[in-house]
């Protein structure tokens, strides 16, 4: 498998990941399938890369931006960097679904939160955490 159906294999699971956050949130299985199964799946592949990939000595161009710039010049190291968003944008959007239950949010609020999160990360978890304050007028809870 190559760089690009990689990419492409890892966007269509986590897309099918988010389907079932926006469609089938009380699903019995919904929250098993995103951490015991996408997440999981996605830090495996994840870890197999670097440990595969990087060296020791590039582990130090993490400390400069310049070092990241030369770093993320490679299909490899691009992929990587996107795996990573995606299991750590799957893994808000957990947060995201499970809060909001335990905190009595209509799922109808939480989906533009979903959305967000999918498309722009920390943006989605912003918006989530103004929905949830509008709700329980308390920004600070966890």
């Amino acid at each position: 498998m190559n760089y690009t159906q990689a990419f492409q294999s890892v966007n269509l699971l986590a897309l099918l990941t988010w389907l079932f956050i926006i469609f089938l949130p009380n699903m019995k299985y919904t929250k098993r399938i995103v951490f015991g199964f996408t997440i999981f799946l996605l830090s495996v592949v994840y870890a197999w890369m670097v440990f595969s990939t990087f060296k020791m000595d590039d582990f130090k161009e993490f400390s400069t931006l310049q070092g990241l710039m030369t770093l993320f010049q490679s299909e490899q190291a691009v992929l990587l960097g996107w795996i990573h968003y995606l299991a750590f944008d799957l893994m808000v959007g957990l947060y995201i679904l499970d809060n909001g239950q335990k905190a009595n949010i209509k799922h109808v609020f939480l989906v533009p939160c979903f959305l967000f999160t999918f498309m722009f990360g920390p943006a989605g978890l912003l918006i989530y955490r103004i929905i949830r304050y509008f709700h329980q007028k308390n920004l600070l809870d966890y």
